[in-house]
């Protein structure tokens, strides 16, 4: 019988939200809103889809494996050179290359305890200890209490700025004052996913202004730009990190008609554009929404709202009874907050069809 080391046996897999055709399956509703895996639901910039397809009539060759377009591409409009930027299958794919890049067994990885469930999976799959520090009562980062936890194991800080699921952020003045508390020797991943939400933000902290060398920023296509079904992403950091996580990655990814996506994303100005109104004016919505029904939540930077129920049990019976009307949301038991709920901005109708639904059920 081949045996498995113990702590695969013991690991949890990451559970993604409910996919629209099991939905249909189970409840068959007449309309369907998924809202519940913060895609974007304007759906991706024409240019991306355009440059996808055209990339098909080289699909016999292998992509570039140094994804030298889009590295140099993103190296310009960030002022950095191509051997500071890395891409991978979505920025979880660079985060799996940390993980199994620069860990030793007798390592610790440190992160909050409720945030992005793909970290969690990685670290423990790598067979390290993970600590996880609770999340402050406004259910931020608590960068403080983290700080004092680094000790001599310490490799790998996890921080998702905004944080993922509960959109919340931590301020310049929270990450600098943090930073200065972390040891040369380990390594910070700053997860931006949501960064196109919250750039804008006065007092969010975007990481690439610093270029500290402890620091790896990772980012993606699959939220803004509406690219997940591609899965591209991309990390900048010190040439050093960057050439040590070029040994390990896999050769051929991102695909070639990823790599051709996200490079043409970037030239669609007014489609990124329209999404972050659309986000910005769905999570306005959602607050008008939740405050007038007395339904607690948590101001979000990101493109989605969590809301805070009075307990496990409420939440798992809204949830139920929202996917009966075909509206998919995400509970968050797995991310350790069992009375809470994720609910992506969707478009105006899908908006519409979840203040509808959400009036039809009687807490």
């Amino acid at each position: 019988m081949i045996t498995v080391p113990s702590h695969i046996q013991k690991l949890k897999p990451y559970i993604a939200g409910k996919t629209i055709e099991e939905v249909v399956k189970t409840y068959n509703p007449k309309t369907i809103s998924k809202l519940a895996s913060n895609e974007n639901r304007l759906g991706c910039s024409p240019k991306a889809n355009e440059a996808a397809i055209q990339s098909m009539k080289m699909i016999m060759n292998y992509p570039d494996p140094a994804c030298l377009n889009l590295r140099s591409e993103l190296g310009k409009r960030f002022d950095i050179k191509p051997e500071n930027v890395i891409a991978g299958s979505g920025s979880e794919g660079v985060m799996a290359l940390i993980t199994r890049t620069f860990f030793e067994d007798h390592h610790t990885a440190l992160t909050a305890s409720a945030t992005f469930i793909g970290f969690i999976v990685l670290v423990n799959s790598r067979g390290v200890k993970l600590v996880q520090v609770p999340l402050t009562p406004e259910y931020k980062f608590d960068l403080n209490a983290i700080a004092d936890a680094i000790d001599e194991t310490t490799k790998v800080v996890y921080l998702a700025n905004p944080n993922n699921p509960t959109g919340t952020f931590f301020t310049v003045t929270e990450f600098e004052a943090f930073m200065a508390k972390v040891p040369e020797h380990v390594l910070v991943i700053m997860d931006e996913a949501y960064f196109e939400f919250a750039g804008d933000i006065a007092d969010y902290p975007d990481s690439m202004k610093y270029k500290m060398d402890n620091v790896i920023t990772l980012r993606t296509f699959s939220k803004a730009y509406g690219l997940a079904g591609y899965r591209i992403g991309y990390g900048f950091a010190h040439e050093d990190i960057i050439s040590t996580l070029l040994k390990v990655k896999l050769p051929f990814e991102p695909s070639t008609p990823a790599q051709a996506a996200g490079l043409a994303s970037l030239d669609d100005v007014a489609f990124l554009n329209k999404t972050k109104d659309l986000v910005k004016n769905g999570r306005e919505r959602f607050y008008r929404f939740f405050t007038e029904k007395g339904i607690e939540f948590v101001e979000s930077a990101s493109n989605s709202v969590m809301i805070v129920l009075e307990n496990e049990q409420q939440a798992i019976r809204f949830t139920d009874e929202m996917l009966k009307k075909g509206v998919i949301t995400r509970r968050l038991p797995a991310f350790g907050l069992p009375n809470c709920v994720r609910i992506t901005v969707g478009l105006p109708h899908e908006m519409d069809h979840f203040e509808a639904s959400f009036n039809e059920i009687v807490f």
